[in-house]
């Protein structure tokens, strides 16, 4: 029985994420609800990070996907712990990402299984406040 492809190789490989993330990136720099964040928005807010954010992102996601390990940021625990991201925020950034995979034509299990990738990231990126009684 033949080995399944990764998901990286089902996505279309580094071209196709790429072309992906290239959209995304521009609709999370210009997204409000990702930007009243004042944490997010500082960096969003400047241009002239978009090309560093975009190999990033992309770095990462055809790492995630399970193609060349090529992520050389910081774990998502220590690039979000300043950021103060709420489950809010976190879900405004996975609808983003949601639509942008349905624009670009991303196939139902493709995307299913991406998004699955993305949420287990919650607990990394949404910042834990001690419940109040």
């Amino acid at each position: 029985m033949p080995e399944q492809q990764s998901l990286y190789d089902r996505l279309g490989g580094i071209y196709a994420i790429a072309g992906a993330v290239d959209i995304l990136v521009d609709r999370l720099f210009a997204n409000a609800s990702v930007n009243a964040n004042e944490g997010v928005h500082a960096h969003h807010g400047d241009p002239a990070n978009a090309p560093g954010y975009k190999f990033l992102v992309t770095a990462w996601s055809v790492q995630a996907a399970g193609g060349p390990r090529c992520y050389p940021g910081m774990d998502m625990i220590t690039a979000h712990e300043t950021l103060e991201i709420t489950d809010e925020q976190f879900d405004a950034v996975a609808l983003e990402i949601s639509s942008t995979l349905n624009f670009c034509g991303v196939p139902t299990p493709e995307h299913t299984e991406f998004m699955d990738i993305i949420e287990s990231y919650r607990s990394e990126v949404v910042e834990q406040r001690p419940k109040v009684a």
